[in-house]
């Protein structure tokens, strides 16, 4: 708001900015959840004929809307990619496809094992059919997922109560971190506008390499020591 008001003063349309030097209210941040991969499996199980969506939210960290969007053209099996540059979200109570939350495309890697499961998922597919299509055969809703078999796939695989799809977002990050991804390779990932937002978000689970980088640094300065 104070950057609205801002461009407001230096197009002379109001004299001064009465945001300026407002102290922000505290943002509380929201304890984080993140699946294991054991765990993404068991979900995945639970989820049936749904478990690529599961695996693709898990591993490649699409936002909800992001996956609802996704079409067989942006599928390119042979880079191992998927191209994220659409988002379908529900607007007064219609679908809405437009462009992504960083108004941004983004390329999102393919682990092996889930690019198989895509290429034998979407099969012959015309181009502009829905990888994850609704019952109907149109765009997918979040309510209707979570009531349809989502919710029940949680509870029936012992996951944390109350997971969203969403969350999976996080898992994402964390896997990919765990892999040895940089901040600026999960930044590009997830489509953030900058990696100091990553950074903010994530920033705390690089802590558990903190002691791997000693022992390089160890090895680095004093390789015949060992």
């Amino acid at each position: 708001m104070s950057q609205i008001l801002d461009q407001a003063v230096e197009d002379s349309r109001i004299v001064s900015n009465p945001a300026a030097g407002l102290d922000l209210p505290r943002i509380d941040h929201e304890e984080r959840r993140y699946l294991t991969p054991h765990q993404v499996d068991i979900l995945a199980k639970a989820a049936e004929h749904h478990a690529v969506l599961v695996y693709t939210l898990a591993y490649c960290g699409l936002r909800f809307g992001e996956a609802a969007a996704l079409t067989v053209a942006d599928v390119n099996l042979d880079r191992d990619r998927l191209r994220i540059h659409r988002s379908a979200t529900v607007v007064d109570g219609k679908i809405v496809v437009s462009s992504t939350k960083s108004n941004k495309g983004r390329d999102v890697p393919l682990p092996q094992f889930l690019a198989d499961m895509l290429a034998e998922h979407i099969g012959h597919h015309a181009a502009d059919a829905l990888v994850f299509p609704d019952s109907r055969g149109g765009h997918m809703r979040s309510n209707n997922v979570r009531r349809r078999w989502w919710d029940r796939a949680v509870k029936a695989s012992g996951v944390p109560e109350g997971l969203t799809p969403h969350e999976l977002r996080h898992t994402a990050a964390s896997l990919a971190i765990s892999a040895g991804a940089s901040i600026k390779a999960v930044q590009r990932m997830l489509g953030h506008s900058s990696a100091a937002l990553t950074l903010d978000r994530y920033g705390h689970l690089f802590d558990d390499d903190l002691g791997m980088v000693a022992q390089r640094l160890h090895n680095l300065a004093r390789p015949h020591s060992t």
